[in-house]
């Protein structure tokens, strides 16, 4: 069905699926501080244990820039 509907846009649904388009809509989130219970929600996850794995790349960058600003602020 997902296909059928690819190919009624302009969307060329070769190696289009829906996770790929799940990952597509999520993996851009990190980087604009959502929340990983957040990010983990929004894609379906049950926790957050299978969201860190798959974007742990994403989200540590996001996690250490909030541990340099909590250091910031507390004189550390």
């Amino acid at each position: 069905m997902f296909r059928r509907i690819l190919k009624r846009t302009s969307v060329n649904p070769d190696g289009r699926t829906p996770r790929a388009l799940r990952h597509g809509l999520v993996w851009p989130l990190p980087d604009h501080g959502v929340p990983l219970k957040e990010i983990s929600r929004l894609a379906g996850h049950s926790g957050t244990t299978v969201t860190d794995l798959v974007y742990r790349k994403r989200i540590r960058p996001v996690v250490q820039a909030g541990a340099m600003v909590m250091d910031q602020i507390s004189g550390d």
